[in-house]
């Protein structure tokens, strides 16, 4: 049976994987483009660069999200009910009282981060309040705490920050290339073939960003979602949130591309809205109505 902390060790050890294919892939391409341009100090950049990196996506992606987030840190005085279900089910669930943010917009939505249980972090939107009834708040904040339970928080937040850089670099270096191609002629063949693989790594870079996020994060909603119904004891609580949450119209602003896998709902999964066949193709969330099924299996 799922419980908070079935996938928590080989969470660790992704994280370090990530940071390991992240010093690869920055080295990696500071190498080639040192190369393509005949300057060594491009792959000295590279090399300190993913250090300087991988220290801050440990240490401070979490404040670095909840900034992009726009969350407001609460107290238990101005929001009590929200607090005390925190902090019931983090005694239940055997874990610290994590620090509570609201962010304010009207769309429902959460997300848990942190880099350890002791560092964790629970935000919800203030549609979410106003939306959700006590037993669906409760489904929806046991279905985060499992996040930091089982240290989905580290590796999700880490990625936040790594795969954000990674697009960033890859687009720096693909207009780079295409400017410096246009002003030279001539270079022989080598020159050529470093500017070709490098002009088709830049333009991939992002899409194996997004596999990468995309491989981290689907399973882990079901584990999410069965360990907090075990935790309430009430699954059909968490599965309506999820049915509340999916079918409000509303757009959550702070929203984007790099952070949708932490959101406890795909905020771009929208009633009555088309999505790209982009984000179709590297949705970060299971459909909703698996989740939901899961649920009410849980309640049979």
């Amino acid at each position: 049976m799922a419980t908070l902390y079935t996938h928590q060790t080989s969470n660790i050890r992704k994280t370090y994987l990530l940071f390991t294919l992240f010093f690869v892939f920055i080295i990696g391409i500071g190498w080639l483009f040192s190369s393509l341009y005949g300057d060594p100090s491009i792959l000295f950049f590279a090399v300190i660069f993913s250090s300087v990196m991988s220290f801050v996506s440990y240490w401070y992606s979490d404040n670095i999200v909840l900034a992009m987030a726009k969350a407001v840190p609460v107290t238990r005085e101005k929001e009590p009910a929200l607090w005390n279900i925190v902090e019931n089910l983090s005694i239940t669930a055997g874990l610290p009282m994590p620090r509570v943010y609201i962010i304010y917009e009207d769309a429902p939505n959460a997300f848990a981060t942190g880099r350890s249980p002791e560092r964790g972090v629970v935000a919800v939107t203030s549609g979410l309040l106003e939306r959700l009834d006590k037993n669906e708040l409760e489904g929806v904040i046991a279905h985060e705490l499992s996040h930091i339970g089982n240290r989905d928080t580290l590796i999700s937040t880490v990625a936040v920050i790594l795969v954000g850089f990674i697009s960033l670099i890859s687009d720096f270096f693909l207009r780079s290339t295409l400017i410096r191609n246009r002003e030279r002629e001539g270079g022989g063949q080598v020159q050529v073939v470093l500017m070709f693989v490098g002009i088709a790594l830049a333009v991939l870079a992002p899409i194996a960003a997004t596999i990468m996020r995309l491989a981290i994060s689907r399973k882990r909603e079901f584990l999410a979602d069965a360990s907090g119904a075990l935790l309430t004891r009430y699954p059909e609580g968490l599965a309506n949130a999820l049915r509340k949450i999916s079918q409000d119209p509303r757009k959550l602003k702070v929203a984007n591309n790099t952070t949708s896998h932490l959101w406890f709902e795909d905020p771009f999964d929208k009633p009555g809205e088309r999505i790209s066949w982009l984000h179709k193709m590297f949705m970060t969330h299971p459909p909703v109505w698996e989740r939901i099924r899961a649920l009410e299996e849980m309640s049979k």
